[in-house]
């Protein structure tokens, strides 16, 4: 950003009901739910030129892990018109959709249908970066400043939003392990985050050797892709992992009963200890790989056996980098640890994909005007309540939502696309107290709990109590 002295700021428009800050999938959602409510004034700021969902993961063939109906809005209201199906039809795309008889799609095509909703949809602004937010006591509103970016994503005008309400939804960043930083911050090193994978993946497939690093279902992927273009018997590529096995995700049908809004209030009713303790438990159901991944890894190498020998492929799981160095000026040297056996040695390579997950934006930046505000837990992190409020000082009547910002306070839905229309639901039920979409009394099986959890929205008619055991 240029450091001349910004220019002041015009006076604001009337105050909103609800400014997004962040344009991605879950505030696009929220956005699309949003739009049939003519009572609500809403506007939403994004500082990307335009929609951008992960693209240097869209690896032709990779699917969602999640079925197609988990698009913005069919799990709230599958009559909306920004529905996923409603965009085939809109593409005249409708009869080769049934008949291809696809229940988990492509990203490419799931990030073609959020670009036609955010294309199609009022009150987005692209090229917007919101500098700061504060409350004003005075006004009893919600002040948001932003940058007005152009082209080269430097400010071009400044602008100053009033608001009710605001909804947080930046998104997370690619998690780049501190033994690796300094590679992938040099230049020419050929050390990339998986979330860049696409831009390089040219260079990458002419390196002699190449390493990927991570075993979740981006490392998969990445790994499958490479495995597939390297020449047969001279493939040259490491997988390495931390975790103890390249374990498969938890997909059975009870196992995703997690990813209903039954099992996200049941967490949020459980005390901070134990959630955070179950985060770290439950990385298998949503950091594992998808079976049919593992299966056609599986199936590429066997084939590559079928006139004899094996590939020159190295799959090692239950090991840590230690430290990273390069080795004059285009390999890079990996000092590696077997956790199980405490045993250490080096990898030299010429590439390294860095499929190591992502972690919520920090968001003191923009929330540094209300921190006096915020109510934190022991280990200083928002607390969040079962509506997706920050909580804050009673002295602030406007609410600040979150979304993807909740992990440690809903758990492992948070960053999952099958819980965005009801989350979206959620927040605009309570937004405007009139329950405009009516929320599920139940969603589950599985009773996670011995005592009831209400539900937030739903008809007392609609609730079912929890068996008593043993009659007591």
């Amino acid at each position: 950003m240029s450091q001349t002295p910004n220019p002041p700021r015009p006076a604001a428009e009337a105050p909103r009901d609800l400014v997004g800050i962040g344009i991605g999938p879950f505030n696009l959602s929220l956005a699309a739910l949003a739009h049939p409510l003519a009572e609500l004034d809403t506007v939403f700021y994004e500082q990307r030129p335009g929609f951008d969902w992960h693209p240097g993961l869209l690896i032709d063939g990779a699917t969602l892990q999640v079925p197609f109906l988990a698009d913005l809005v069919t799990l709230a209201d599958p009559a909306n018109p920004w529905s996923f199906l409603n965009y085939l039809k809109d593409r005249d795309r409708l009869f080769p959709f049934y008949f291809a008889e696809r229940f988990h799609i492509q990203r490419a095509e799931y990030d073609a249908y959020c670009r036609w909703v955010a294309d199609s949809l009022p009150g987005l602004h692209f090229g917007h970066q919101v500098d700061a937010v504060r409350w004003d006591p005075e006004r009893a509103l919600f002040e948001v400043d932003f940058s007005q970016l152009d082209a080269d994503g430097e400010a071009e005008a400044l602008g100053r939003s009033y608001t009710r309400n605001i909804v947080l939804g930046v998104g997370t960043a690619p998690h780049i392990p501190d033994p690796l930083r300094p590679l992938v911050e040099a230049p020419g090193v050929p050390v990339i985050h998986a979330a860049d994978y696409l831009q390089h993946r040219e260079r990458f497939l002419t390196a002699e050797h190449i390493t990927v690093i991570g075993a979740g279902q981006s490392g998969a992927e990445v790994f499958l892709d490479l495995l597939r273009n390297r020449p047969a018997g001279r493939e040259k590529i490491h997988w390495l992992a931390r975790t103890e096995a390249f374990a498969p995700m938890e997909y059975s049908k009870l196992g995703l009963e997690h990813f209903t809004p039954d099992y996200t209030r049941y967490f949020h009713a459980l005390t901070e200890p134990v959630r955070d303790r179950l985060v770290a438990a439950q990385w298998q159901l949503h950091k594992g790989i998808d079976a049919d991944t593992i299966a056609a890894i599986h199936d590429e190498l066997y084939r590559r056996t079928l006139h004899g020998g094996w590939p020159d492929a190295v799959l090692t799981p239950a090991v840590t980098v230690r430290t990273a160095g390069r080795v004059a000026t285009t390999k890079v040297e990996l000092h590696l640890e077997h956790v199980q056996q405490g045993a250490r040695s080096r990898l030299t390579t010429d590439a390294v994909v860095l499929a190591t997950g992502y972690r919520e934006r920090p968001l003191g930046r923009i929330l540094a005007g209300l921190d006096p505000y915020l109510r934190r837990d022991s280990a200083e992190r928002p607390r969040i309540d079962d509506h997706f409020r920050l909580v804050l000082d009673p002295s602030v009547t406007g609410h600040l939502y979150v979304q993807n910002a909740e992990l440690h306070t809903h758990g492992v839905g948070a960053p999952d696309l099958g819980l965005a229309a009801w989350r979206s639901a959620t927040i605009l039920n309570s937004l405007t107290g009139k329950d405009p979409y009516p929320l599920p009394g139940r969603t589950a099986f599985t009773t996670f709990g011995l005592e009831q959890q209400q539900v937030p929205g739903a008809r007392r008619d609609e609730l079912t109590l929890t068996p008593l055991v043993d009659g007591r």
